[in-house]
């Protein structure tokens, strides 16, 4: 698989042979979106909380007697099908929302959305993405030169200077191979990768 190279005008100056294993894979939607649902749910706390009957603030009375009054028998007012009642099976913070997924999925569906975003065009490959100084401002003109106003970054490491220059730019992140994930791939316009990040990721997805 062969990907664009951009230099720092945003210019095409060759192509990069990439892996077809995690760059030229057929698409698989109902793998992507299983993954993907799996990821969310996964980052999702229980931070919910219901009053079951126990711990509803009502008399143990009973509210009238067990027969004659022609009404339905109750014992106490705290019961899940009266009105201000605690609730049956109430949520609570501690409940889990995990599903478990397979890492040959989450290979499979890597290589599936890394190889859609190379289709369409929206990942090209740079030779370094560091800057020698700390400044925001200038790490956004080079950025602004490329095109670019709303990426992903992926860089094998990330040095001081493009730390403190990358992160008060909204819409542009900078990580490391390893904490690139689905939901990040999928939201950015454009994913830039390093040649060095490049064969990490063929290491660990291909």
């Amino acid at each position: 698989m062969e990907l664009t190279v951009l230099n720092d005008q945003g210019q095409q100056t060759a192509t990069f042979a990439a892996s077809d294993a995690l760059f030229a894979r057929l698409y698989n939607e109902a793998l992507v979106h299983q993954v993907v649902v799996a990821y969310q749910a996964n980052a999702r706390l229980g931070t919910r909380a219901q009053l079951n009957r126990e711990a509803v603030h009502h008399s143990t009375r009973k509210p009238w007697r067990q027969k004659g009054t022609g009404r339905a028998r109750a014992g106490m007012s705290s019961s899940p099908v009266w009105r201000g009642g605690g609730r049956a099976f109430p949520n609570t913070p501690d409940e889990n929302f995990s599903q478990k997924i397979n890492k040959k999925m989450v290979r499979g569906a890597m290589a599936c959305i890394f190889s859609r975003l190379a289709e369409e065009g929206r990942l090209v490959v740079v030779d370094s993405m560091d800057v020698d100084t700390p400044k925001t401002k200038n790490f956004a003109n080079k950025l602004k030169a490329m095109g670019v106003d709303n990426a992903l970054i992926i860089t094998k490491e990330i040095s001081s200077n493009l730390d403190l220059a990358s992160r008060n730019l909204k819409n542009i992140w900078v990580v490391e191979p390893r904490y690139a994930d689905p939901l990040s791939l999928i939201f950015f316009k454009k994913v830039i990768v390093t040649k060095d990040a490049v064969a990490t990721l063929e290491e660990m997805w291909g």
